[in-house]
């Protein structure tokens, strides 16, 4: 996966846009996980969480995977790391890998990438039976910036706490 993060236009349509928004993003949680050992990435924040950087990786695997192919694609598929829909499993990395969180996360986002290039338009809808209501594609969209952004924060403070990196 590539650390180098896109410019996201500063005038685009709405779509482009939050394409572009997703991709920072993406980019931005790799870029936090750059240059890690696995000891490092399984780095735990602090008692009782076991938030680390990989579970993040993990997490947003599920987040990709449940949005964008169980929900927008149909597909019924169970989450990666859990089979009661706890995404919260993810986050317990103690025993993960890199090789093994990274190759489900860069599936997620190539899946993803799939559904939402083929979709006619931000309007499509799909039902998302877990909150018993129709969701559309740009909402889906927006959801997935947000958990990003938030996480990304997440992110920023473990890898200070780990090595110091700060900023970008």
């Amino acid at each position: 996966m590539t650390t180098e993060r896109p410019r996201i236009a500063m005038i685009a349509d709405e779509r482009e846009t939050l394409r572009g928004f997703l991709e920072f993003h993406r980019a931005t949680l790799a870029m936090k996980c750059d240059g890690l050992s696995d000891e490092d990435l399984r780095r735990q924040s602090m008692p009782p969480s076991t938030l680390s950087l990989l579970g993040l990786v993990r997490h947003m695997a599920e987040v990709e995977r449940n949005w964008f192919r169980r929900v927008m694609g149909g597909e019924d598929i169970p989450l990666v790391w859990s089979d009661s829909f706890d995404f919260q499993a993810a986050y317990d990395a103690r025993e993960a890998t890199r090789a093994e969180a990274f190759a489900a996360w860069e599936a997620e986002m190539a899946h993803a990438r799939r559904i939402e290039a083929e979709a006619e338009s931000l309007d499509v809808t799909a039902h998302a039976a877990r909150w018993g209501t129709d969701v559309s594609l740009r909402t889906v969209m927006q959801h997935v910036i947000l958990e990003y952004g938030r996480h990304n924060g997440h992110a920023d403070l473990l890898r200070e706490g780990i090595d110091g990196t700060v900023g970008a």
